[in-house]
């Protein structure tokens, strides 16, 4: 008895030694989370929009973005643990909800500029979501580079369908509202978005879903429908008069510069400070 005794105080030991990063999500709490796309996750440094805000309102921040995610399903085969849908913000989402990252921690992407990935998840699994007071998410640019259909066209129609961008927008909201229904959900719209190859701007580039504002005009109208808030970062919000313009605030003409980090960031932290209740 003495000597199993012995046994479990070591190993509890060695397990706090060898993980002390499971300790420290588990002892700080996050007052915001990010969820998202390239445009939040691929910046990490102090330079990121998470860390600007932070920075900018005194709120402990948390960057879960992930780049090349999406905000609903993708996956043709509608398989709910499909590895990239289990990471979209649906499939957090869901973990969240149900308080399980079990899906989340097999994950293992060796995709470019993934490297990130198993520390993020493994960061979103320990937050306390009963602490988090807003979550941001802001994705989309990917389901319209996907194609996924803004809407349900399935007869009978099916609102919550989340391998629609509206259906996993509705199953979101509902999801977080009935798990957290004091967490303040704030949609950050896709920014606009210039495209080199093939020379065409997010006006003219359809992927098979619509435009990107067909896009963003949904989630703006659906959200305003649920009653939930949203940040309009597309209309009106980067200069695109000419292609130059592009470099005004990204680097590529999708993700952001440390300029347009800084105006992102400055419009979320604007955006609170003027709607400090929801």
């Amino acid at each position: 008895m003495i000597y199993s005794t012995i046994a479990v105080v070591i190993f509890v030991v060695l397990l706090l030694l060898l993980f002390p990063g499971d300790r420290e999500y588990q002892r700080i709490p996050y007052d915001v989370v990010f969820l998202g796309d390239s445009v939040y996750g691929l910046c990490r440094d102090e330079t990121s929009i998470a860390a600007k805000l932070q920075d900018k309102t005194g709120l402990k921040c948390y960057n879960g973005g992930l780049g090349g995610t999406v905000l609903g399903r993708a996956d043709e085969e509608r398989r709910l643990g499909y590895t990239k849908d289990s990471i979209s913000a649906a499939g957090l989402v869901r973990s969240f909800a149900v308080k399980d990252f079990g899906v989340q921690r097999t994950v293992h992407i060796r995709e470019s500029a993934t490297d990130y990935f198993e520390d993020t998840l493994g960061d979103l699994g320990q937050i306390d979501f009963d602490q988090v007071k807003i979550l941001f998410i802001g994705s989309g640019l990917n389901d319209y580079h996907s194609g996924n259909p803004i809407e349900s066209t399935a007869d009978p129609y099916h609102p919550y369908d989340e391998y629609t961008y509206c259906g996993a927008i509705r199953s979101i909201v509902k999801e977080l509202r009935e798990a957290y229904p004091d967490l303040r959900i704030i949609f950050i719209t896709p920014p606009y978005t210039w495209y080199t190859i093939p020379e065409l701007t997010c006006e003219e580039y359809d992927l098979g879903g619509g435009v990107l504002e067909d896009y963003v005009n949904a989630e703006i109208g659906l959200c305003q429908a649920l009653d939930v808030e949203v940040i309009d970062i597309y209309h009106n919000y980067y200069p695109h008069e000419t292609w130059d313009d592009l470099y005004l605030y990204t680097d590529d003409g999708l993700h952001p510069n440390e300029a347009g980090r800084e105006k992102i960031a400055q419009t979320i932290a604007e955006y609170l400070d003027n709607y400090s209740e929801p």
